[in-house]
């Protein structure tokens, strides 16, 4: 076993995310059975002494049947109805199967909003804290009734890589109706599985697809990218199917591993990089993106070549190179307004009072792709 699994195998906290096509179908709703064999895997690690966090989407697959209608709605409204109904169904069912074991469910429902704002990351870190020293089972879903188009996740992967490092999990295990994270379509037979991410290297150049069941909005390249954020926070993660959960949940031997970076990001950290909004950009030239990410310098003036949006020093931006891919995020020590007669400029041409870093390091984290 690699050492990757084993500390998967090993965790005492652990964020379990099951996506919607396990769960539920366009027809019948709800899946009880498919439900249940999920939460004997679940009541057997916590039966060993683990704590934990179910990631649950199916919400509004569980109310499309009750609502007749044939598959997932595109218009939010419509979603949210699903969802308000779904949710009270999924909620239900997870109460009952969870209570053949004697465990507590507690619903936690979350809109990015409530990981973005400091004062409410904070609160739902509580909240998760408390429920695993009371010994419930925290069952988490994005508040789709409530979410808009500009605050949703958009996906439970994210909202489970979030989780993971908001409650300090050990282990991030991504449960989906595929086996693993592949070289291509899984479909094509010339396909082949990776079994273990050691880098980004491992994943470079690697084709994936979104959802084809018409209920999840995510597919592969949510759950690669969810995977990714865990893994370069210092979380393990392990991608596999939902039908083998059991084993996913015992030895790990399943799915594909993704090793956890060698530190982990501080909560504040793991906040700026990947929960926190951006109100704008900061475009790079090559200099100043080896100074940021390789080197973890602080930004300056000299090498920024432009400036998008409109925000206040304070305010998170990223950071994008000429090929305009984000590569960093940090908070910004300058006004929208204040840096276009900056740019390009060095420390030295500037007035006095502006010979500061636009983006000090202690604020900057370099993202991983």
């Amino acid at each position: 076993m690699s050492p990757t699994r084993a500390a998967i195998a090993d965790a005492k906290r652990v964020v379990v995310k099951v996506g919607s096509s396990a769960l539920t179908t366009a027809g019948d709703g709800l899946d009880v059975a498919r439900l249940d064999a999920l939460v004997d895997a679940i009541a057997d690690r916590v039966s060993r002494g683990a704590q934990i966090v179910l990631v649950s989407s199916g919400a509004i697959g569980a109310g499309l049947a009750p609502l007749s209608l044939g598959k997932r709605p595109r218009d939010l409204a419509t979603q949210q109805a699903a969802a308000s109904v779904g949710q009270l169904a999924l909620a239900h069912a997870y109460a009952e199967s969870f209570g053949r074991f004697s465990l507590t469910v507690g619903q936690v429902l979350l809109t990015s909003d409530d990981v973005v704002r400091r004062a409410h990351y904070r609160n739902a870190q509580n909240t998760f804290t408390r429920l695993l020293a009371l010994g419930a089972v925290p069952v988490v879903n994005e508040n789709d009734t409530v979410a808009t188009e500009e605050i949703r996740f958009g996906d439970n992967d994210r909202l489970a890589a979030l989780v993971a490092h908001l409650i300090g999990a050990d282990a991030l295990v991504l449960l989906s109706d595929v086996d693993g994270l592949y070289d291509g379509d899984p479909r094509d037979g010339a396909t082949r599985k990776i079994a273990e991410v050691a880098g980004e290297s491992d994943v470079d150049g690697i084709t994936v697809g979104m959802s084809s069941s018409g209920l999840g909005t995510g597919g592969m390249v949510s759950k690669l990218a969810a995977a990714r954020t865990a893994a370069g926070a210092g979380i393990p993660v392990l991608l596999a199917a939902a039908s083998e959960a059991a084993r996913a949940l015992t030895t790990a031997e399943v799915g594909t591993a993704f090793a956890a970076a060698d530190s982990r990001l501080s909560a504040r950290r793991f906040w700026l990089g990947y929960a926190a909004g951006a109100s704008g950009k900061l475009h790079l030239d090559d200099g100043a993106v080896a100074a940021v990410v390789r080197r973890r310098r602080s930004l300056l003036a000299a090498g920024i070549t432009g400036v998008d949006g409109d925000f206040q020093a304070g305010d998170v931006v990223d950071l994008v190179d000429l090929r305009q891919r984000t590569v960093a995020r940090g908070v910004v020590a300058f006004d929208s307004g204040e840096l276009p007669d900056l740019v390009g400029r060095s420390s030295h041409d500037l007035p006095a009072e502006q010979r500061r870093e636009v983006v000090h390091a202690d604020d900057l984290v370099p993202l991983r792709r």
